[in-house]
């Protein structure tokens, strides 16, 4: 299982929404980066859902539930998506503020790729975030 992080504009699509709708395809991304990322994607990895703009933290937790297909909302058929299921929230969010202030996380790609809205995390990150959030890795 692989670990990531999935950046969303809350008044586009919050935390809210996803745990109204449960199961929802990640469509959008228009970057070739994320959007690589999106195609390494496999069912059963789990991804931080991160309110980004104003809230910038990690507030839960989804699992893919479907591997890459190709994302309607793209009129040029470059672009995929994949479904996130909701797994559960962080009983306390992680902001990017504390993520920046732990030197742990010196190497993580969003302090390093911060526009990046698809990005992998790595094990003892996803497990240490996850501990800061009050929920089991």
């Amino acid at each position: 299982m692989a670990y990531w992080l999935v950046k969303t504009e809350p008044g586009s699509w919050s935390w809210d929404d996803q745990v109204r709708k449960d199961v929802e395809g990640w469509d959008g991304v228009r970057n070739h980066q994320a959007a690589k990322n999106l195609r390494t994607m496999k069912i059963g990895d789990k991804a931080f859902f991160y309110h980004s703009v104003n809230e910038k933290r990690i507030v839960g937790i989804v699992e893919v539930v479907r591997e890459f297909y190709p994302d309607p909302s793209d009129a040029t058929g470059k672009f995929v998506q994949v479904d996130f299921k909701t797994v559960e929230p962080l009983k306390t969010p992680v902001s990017l503020a504390d993520i920046k202030a732990d030197p742990r996380f010196a190497e993580l790609s969003l302090l390093k790729q911060s526009r990046l809205s698809v990005m992998p995390i790595d094990d003892a990150s996803w497990a240490a975030i996850c501990e800061m959030g009050g929920v089991a890795p």
